[in-house]
């Protein structure tokens, strides 16, 4: 299948590759730019771990000129996708939550020991309240908010191509993911198209909801939150 990855770079091109390698045509159209926001002293404060609920966070940390210092910090992870991002940038202590937030909420509690001082790497739009939830389990976390993601107002022209000659799908990773492909597709006056030709392989049912409201119907639901579980979708 010829199948458009959306999402934001380095992870529209490993989604590729794991595409490639499944015998499908992936097209990569990133609908969002990261942009980095703050970055992280390792200096500033003795943090037990880090946690992650996104590779993009990492950025906070590989641009401070201290970066080695923080090799051996332990990292606790969303999915394995991000704990494998985390390795790759240099650390060696990394944990995979395999799942979503409420996931990596209950490995933290697991291993670790309130009232671990706990750093996370955040977003500037989030889901669920990690922070909150580790809190109330009488963590320290200290919550820095690193990147945020700028979205293009209308479909990269290879995406508005390929929706043009034939694609026969869309991976969606996130909500907000799947409202920025509608929003573009309208603003390139394709939305007709970009809704009802495809398939929707969405990562959970509230990823589905907009393309739901906005009349799609060819929509697949991942069985898992993760990304293994989507692109099992695709077969």
């Amino acid at each position: 299948m010829r199948i458009l990855v959306t999402r934001p770079q380095p992870g529209a091109a490993q989604t590729a590759a794991a595409l490639h390698e499944r015998g499908h045509e992936p097209i990569v159209a990133p609908l969002f730019q990261i942009e980095i926001l703050s970055k992280v002293d390792p200096k500033a404060a003795e943090w037990a771990a880090i946690l992650l609920t996104s590779a993009s966070a990492l950025a906070g940390i590989l641009k401070s000129a201290g970066r080695s210092a923080w090799r051996g910090v332990p990292v606790f992870a969303v999915g394995d996708r991000t704990a494998q991002a985390a390795r790759d940038a240099g650390f060696t202590n990394v944990t995979s939550a395999a799942g979503n937030v409420n996931d990596l909420i209950g490995v933290v509690a697991a291993q670790l020991k309130p009232p671990a001082r706990l750093l996370y790497l955040a977003g500037e739009e989030r889901t669920g309240d990690l922070a909150g939830a580790l809190q109330a389990k009488n963590f320290a976390v200290d919550t820095i908010v690193v990147y945020r993601f700028l979205t293009v107002p209308a479909l990269p022209e290879v995406a508005a191509t390929a929706l043009a000659d034939g694609l026969d799908g869309v991976l969606h990773f996130s909500r907000r993911g799947a409202d920025a492909f509608l929003i573009a597709a309208r603003n390139s006056r394709l939305l007709d198209a970009a809704v009802n030709r495809p398939i929707h392989f969405c990562m959970s049912e509230q990823v589905a909801a907009p393309l739901r409201q906005a009349g799609a119907a060819r929509i697949q639901v991942a069985a898992r939150p993760n990304e293994d579980a989507l692109l099992e979708l695709c077969g």
